[in-house]
């Protein structure tokens, strides 16, 4: 199997880790970074620490802007966007002619359910991987370095949906075997949005009550009044995605409620942000879910009482 060239837009927890794992595999990744992270990933190279195991790679690392002046989007076999999905929208603006000079496929491992169309309105439908990280947890500790636990996997599919003779999925199968031989567990769904509804099932269940309780996702879980709560806003979630015509149902509502439940004590990736003060993703989680269940008629009390309180914390409201 050929090696990949894959760019990796945003080199945090997540796209910092799968890009160490397939450097270590022997593929051809470049990042895209800011601040004092990319300075430090320029100087001294990308350091992962995944529960004891330490990867350390040398890789090249740019600003869009530099992206921009020293590559072409075809110069990429797959472009992974590792973003926070607060950013998807501004970046997309960003690298927009850049990315329509190309034919690159572009895959999402994003938070959320909106990410998609928002890529598609720039590069088509039919450049757009829908995809997500599952049973992960990571975030930079200090520039350069990140630690990561977890599983790891990631689900990826054609986004919307997979089409009969779809030219994607010859890509997929090469990008699903490539990143099981990495170290990456990696599956390939027909229904992408499906399994992007029951991730912002866990998402909207913990992420918005962590940063508000600074509880990890076992202690949520676990707690008798909080359990409830977290419980509750992914009911609403499976009400919500009936405007998506995406139809949860209980079976998921329950399956997805005892895998976060099993989980190890995680710190989400809201609980992280809030702590360091960083802009929270909770228009693209909570914020998803309201908005649709607005459109619906139902009520949504648990997240829209969880949502309130969090934007009065950080001055949003």
């Amino acid at each position: 199997m050929s090696a990949l060239n894959v760019l990796v837009l945003g080199a945090g927890g997540i796209g910092g880790y799968y890009a160490a794992r397939l450097a270590e595999a022997g593929h051809q990744v470049v990042l895209t970074a800011r601040g004092d992270h990319l300075a430090a990933l320029q100087a001294n190279g990308l350091t992962v620490d995944y529960e004891g195991q330490v990867f350390h790679h040398s890789l090249p690392a740019c600003r869009h802007q530099d992206l921009v002046r020293d590559y072409q989007a075809d110069d990429f076999d797959l472009i992974v966007i590792a973003l926070k999905s607060t950013a998807t929208s501004t970046v997309m603006t960003e690298l927009s002619e850049w990315l329509r000079a190309g034919s690159v496929p572009v895959l999402s491992l994003q938070n959320g359910v909106d990410n998609e169309p928002l890529i598609s309105e720039v590069v088509g439908e039919g450049r757009v991987l829908g995809g997500l990280a599952v049973r992960i947890g990571g975030h930079i500790t200090e520039p350069g370095k990140v630690f990561v636990e977890g599983v790891a996997q990631i689900v990826m599919g054609a986004w919307p949906q997979q089409q009969p003779d779809d030219p994607r999925v010859a890509l997929l199968k090469r990008l699903e075997a490539a990143f099981n031989k990495a170290g990456i567990p990696a599956t390939v769904t027909e229904d992408i949005r499906y399994e992007l509804w029951r991730k912002l099932l866990i998402n909207n269940g913990v992420n918005p009550l962590s940063a508000l309780t600074l509880l990890d996702t076992r202690s949520l879980t676990h707690h008798p009044e909080f359990g409830k709560m977290v419980y509750g806003m992914m009911a609403e979630t499976v009400e919500a995605s009936r405007a998506d015509g995406v139809n949860l149902t209980q079976r998921d509502l329950d399956d997805m409620f005892e895998l976060i439940s099993s989980f190890n004590a995680i710190k989400t990736s809201m609980l992280v942000d809030q702590e360091k003060g960083r802009p929270l993703e909770l228009d693209s989680i909570a914020g998803a879910v309201l908005r649709r269940c607005e459109k619906l008629g139902v009520e949504a009390p648990y997240t829209f009482t969880v949502n309130a309180i969090l934007k009065v914390h950080r001055g949003l409201a």
